[in-house]
């Protein structure tokens, strides 16, 4: 009998994704991306392929797999096209706070579905004047009997639409200090009282929906507080968002990979002056720095997803992850724009596009100014003066 090894089905797992990408993905991408529509087909696939299972724990219908392979799998969904791995990476936060913080009752009502893909989460976290600063959460939630009423508004909610079931994170206690012990975490599930609002246009991450979800006296049974306890939200989501840091740091390192292959493929068929525009050691510059920053953001990343792995926190190395990842993804893309010429500025060019994808991984799962902030904390408390 022949056993496979860790590495071996780490190794299938991620070629599955890779021709999922090149056979299925990349053929609709510049269309779908341009039309602003969300690839349903595509869904379904993922669906098949256990996607919106990858870390849900085996005991609960997912695949169990571990963080590095989580953001391997990340990393190769983006180099064909970021957006599709928004759509399972926000629906991977909510089913971690399920898996680590929820009920048992929780966790056997929700995660086996949510592994399938036939439940579809988010993370209902921003809000029209709260994003980088959770502890400002305005969306109260009343107890009243045995239901809490959610009224508020979120924003900038990826799934939005198309997604069925959301943590959403309310403040259960307006008066607590310090004020993040006063929020909690909410699995809310759409009908009377929860509307979806307005689609957002944006710059990139297109073709998948961004929304406005409005609570107004939606009423939530009790038993849909995570873990059962009022005042843990804040920390549960936080918690989460160590992995959804790993995730955009993936990605990030997945679509400055496209763009520096795609622009070290076209330097050596452009020619200028006689000769391929590789041979112009400004270019060779251009591609040695950007190969050079990819590979650090790709250790960076997968440090963090190894530590995650061990069960150690990692707020520190996913933070440094996702701010290095995401600020080498901006530069790498402009620089594949400028390799490219006039041929990047199109449409017609993916180029463009990862162009437009970039600045997403800079603001998503907490801006890069905070990211900075939060490092330069941990640093202080690890490096305490005698």
């Amino acid at each position: 009998m022949t056993t496979t090894t860790p590495e071996e089905a780490r190794s299938q797992i991620v070629n599955m994704v890779r021709d999922f990408v090149r056979r299925d993905v990349l053929p609709i991408a510049d269309e779908h991306e341009q039309k602003d529509i969300v690839p349903l087909g595509l869904i379904e696939q993922m669906k098949g392929m256990g996607l919106f299972g990858i870390t849900v724990p085996e005991e609960w219908g997912g695949m169990g797999l571990d963080y590095t392979t989580f953001a391997m799998i990340f990393e190769e969904i983006s180099k064909g096209w970021m957006s599709v791995g928004g759509i399972i990476g926000t629906h991977h936060i909510m089913t971690y706070v399920i898996s680590n913080f929820g009920t048992e009752e929780q966790k056997s009502r929700f995660l086996p579905a949510m592994a399938r893909g036939e439940m579809r989460g988010g993370l209902a976290l921003t809000e029209p004047d709260a994003g980088s600063d959770v502890q400002s959460l305005s969306l109260s939630a009343t107890k009243d009997g045995e239901e809490y009423v959610l009224n508020g508004t979120k924003m900038f909610i990826t799934n939005g639409r198309h997604g069925d079931t959301f943590a959403v994170l309310a403040r259960t206690d307006p008066n607590v200090t310090p004020k993040h012990r006063g929020l909690s975490c909410f699995i809310a599930e759409k009908g009377p009282g929860f509307e979806v609002g307005r689609d957002l246009d944006k710059l990139g991450y297109r073709g998948l929906d961004t929304c406005e979800l409005i609570f107004k006296d939606y009423r939530v049974a009790a038993d849909r507080l995570v873990g059962g306890e009022e005042g843990h939200g804040f920390q549960q989501v936080m918690s989460g968002l160590e992995t959804g840091r790993i995730n955009v740091a993936a990605r990030s390192v997945g679509v400055a990979t496209a763009a520096f292959e795609a622009s070290i493929k076209y330097a050596q068929q452009r020619e200028t002056f006689g000769k391929p525009i590789s041979q112009h050691q400004a270019i060779q510059l251009k591609l040695a720095d950007m190969a050079t920053k990819i590979e650090a953001a790709r250790l960076l990343t997968y440090q963090a997803a190894e530590k995650k792995d061990r069960g150690e926190r990692v707020d520190l190395e996913a933070g440094m992850a996702k701010l290095f990842a995401s600020e080498i993804c901006a530069e790498v893309t402009l620089e594949a724009m400028r390799i490219h010429g006039g041929v990047g500025y199109i449409k017609e060019s993916p180029v463009e596009r990862y162009y437009r994808d970039a600045p997403l991984m800079i603001i998503g799962e907490g801006t890069n100014e905070i990211q900075r902030i939060l490092i330069a904390r941990q640093l202080l408390r690890r490096y305490p003066v005698d």
